[in-house]
């Protein structure tokens, strides 16, 4: 079983290596030459971003040729959903890919913007993860048909969320960052960004392609990188992933 990923701060990644399989990063995948892929059982293991899939994570499903008997789809959030799986599952089927299992998990979120890590880090048990994931992978082992079913109003709140991103975000939410003079230039936030975003000098140079996935500023060493409005300094990396595992993933 072929497992296709996309994780920032680790979460997909946990999944994914729980789930197991043969895990493919989706950044590595783009970067790579083949685009076709085969097996009896074909996964994809994403974030939810702006109430749906990160662009990352688009532009795999316009690019890529999948052919299994069996294709399915686990996205993981960390306060609501919205219509995200509802738009992830419409731009499959524009593509030929035909998902026969799509599901959610609830997890700790990321976005500093909106969240206190603080208080996103100690609700994480009372989210149940190990018991909704046990159910979930009991679900692809029997090879389960299922679709999240998703209301009108949260694939319409999910559509309009997603145009306003594209507007009025666009790429240029790095301008939003500021490096501390506590930088020591080590590096991590460019081997951590899926899209080439960063590159070092004496200090980190955003190149205003940015998809906000964050892992710049969640993996940073020295806790140097700011976002505007963040809600606390804390920052957060899945307890089940290293930080070179996740250099590993998008480079």
């Amino acid at each position: 079983m072929k497992i296709f990923y996309f994780t920032s701060t680790g979460n997909g990644l946990a999944l994914a290596k729980e789930i197991g399989g043969e895990l493919y990063s989706i950044p590595q995948a783009l970067k790579g030459k083949q685009f076709e892929f085969e097996d009896d059982e074909i996964g994809i293991v994403f974030p939810c971003y702006y109430f749906g899939a990160p662009s990352i994570v688009e532009e795999f499903l316009c690019k890529v040729k999948l052919k299994a008997d069996y294709i399915y789809a686990i996205m993981s959030y960390g306060n609501i959903s919205a219509g995200a799986l509802c738009e992830f599952n419409k731009i499959a089927k524009e593509k030929g890919i035909k998902i026969s299992y799509l599901n959610e998990i609830l997890m700790v979120d990321n976005y500093l913007p909106i969240y206190n890590m603080d208080r996103q880090i100690a609700k994480e048990p009372a989210k149940q993860i190990e018991k909704n994931l046990s159910k979930i992978i009991s679900d692809i082992k029997e090879r389960k048909q299922y679709i999240k079913k998703t209301c009108f109003c949260k694939k319409i709140f999910s559509v309009f969320a997603q145009k306003m991103h594209a507007v009025f975000v666009n790429g240029n939410v790095d301008k939003r960052f500021r490096v501390e003079s506590s930088c020591n230039a080590c590096g991590i936030c460019e081997k951590v960004c899926p899209v080439d975003n960063i590159k070092m000098n004496d200090k980190p140079e955003f190149s205003h392609h940015c998809i906000e996935c964050l892992a710049c500023t969640h993996n940073c060493p020295q806790n140097s990188i700011r976002v505007k409005w963040e809600r606390s300094r804390t920052r957060f990396i899945n307890k089940n992933v290293s930080v070179n595992e996740i250099i590993k993933a998008n480079k």
